[in-house]
């Protein structure tokens, strides 16, 4: 099965996504925190890592050597708030990570981080 892992502090959110993703086969995980998320990272593998901007604190370069370093090859993507400036979402986009606007759809998400011929299964 494939798993998602969801890092936000914001437990409504992750678990309304979280539900989304049961319903369409994918396994989730979930880390209230940055620190949990590599915690979960190191001990099993993951298809997608789904991380609110808010829980991100370092530079978003420092931030993707983190995510590559833990998770080779491994889609990120930064959910940010439909106010979030545009140089927040540009320096993430240009340190590689995918962003989509809060709320996100489980389509969404594949499609950002997998390409818009992923089927839903991943």
């Amino acid at each position: 099965m494939n798993r998602v892992l969801m890092i936000d502090g914001d437990r409504t959110a992750m678990q309304t996504l979280g539900l989304a993703c049961l319903e369409r086969g994918l396994g989730v995980l979930m880390a209230e925190n940055l620190c949990e998320g590599v915690r979960s990272l190191l001990t099993g593998s993951v298809s997608i890592i789904v991380v609110d901007v808010e829980q991100l604190r370092l530079a978003p370069r420092e931030h993707a050597a983190l995510f590559e370093r833990v998770a080779p090859g491994v889609p990120v993507v930064v959910v940010v708030r439909p106010k979030t400036a545009l140089d927040v979402r540009v320096g993430f986009e240009l340190a590689g990570f995918h962003v989509v606007t809060r709320p996100p759809a489980v389509e969404d998400l594949l499609a950002k981080a997998l390409g818009s011929e992923a089927p839903c299964g991943l």
